[in-house]
């Protein structure tokens, strides 16, 4: 992504994006999403969004133990 990015700041988007097989609109989107960054912060970003990923199964597992362990509870009394 990086890569086509800069590329596109070399040479025109059109000639960048006919290059590397992606629309124009591709590749104004993620300017504005990865602008500035180095391929090592692209990285980084993936691998925090995977983690967060994780992170919000687990929690929305949490919460459906949590309300079927409350509906067994109810239905004891």
């Amino acid at each position: 992504m990086v890569a086509i990015l800069r590329e596109a700041e070399k040479t025109s988007v059109a000639a960048a994006a006919k290059k590397n097989k992606v629309s124009e609109q591709t590749i104004y989107a993620r300017r504005q999403h990865f602008n500035g960054m180095e391929p090592s912060d692209v990285k980084r970003l993936k691998a925090l969004e995977t983690e967060n990923a994780k992170l919000k199964r687990l929690l929305a597992e949490r919460d459906l133990e949590i309300d079927l362990m409350r509906e067994v509870n109810r239905r004891k009394w």
